[in-house]
């Protein structure tokens, strides 16, 4: 695995996170909750965000260790909760995640775009 592929990864999870905050962008909750397409929208960005995750994590495990300020095991276990348990999804969670974390995980995203491996 290359450089180039990490930074895809990185960009993947970038473009999902931002994708995610554009569909609930002036839409409260309660709209959300009655709103299907959105939340499958929504849903779908974070299964993204999970599987670039997981990948990084099983291609470059050191790439994780080395940025700990990256909550890797939480975006991979929200991206199983979406595959595997989506007609049982906390909803509220779900809101509150792409409102609150995305966007914070946006900017640890950006910080890591320059990223290159030692020696590089």
């Amino acid at each position: 695995m290359t450089a180039d592929r990490l930074a895809g990864y990185i960009a993947q999870m970038n473009e999902a996170a931002l994708k995610a905050s554009d569909f609930l962008s002036g839409m409260g909750y309660d709209a959300f909750a009655a709103d299907e397409r959105t939340q499958m929208a929504v849903g779908m960005t974070l299964v993204l965000i999970g599987d670039a995750a997981a990948r990084i994590m099983q291609h470059y495990p050191d790439f994780p260790v080395e940025h700990p300020e990256i909550p890797w095991n939480k975006i991979k276990g929200m991206r199983n909760v979406v595959v595997h348990d989506y007609y049982e999804l906390d909803l509220p969670v779900v809101f509150e995640t792409v409102q609150k974390a995305l966007p914070d995980l946006v900017i640890q995203l950006d910080a890591l775009r320059h990223w290159r491996p030692q020696g590089e």
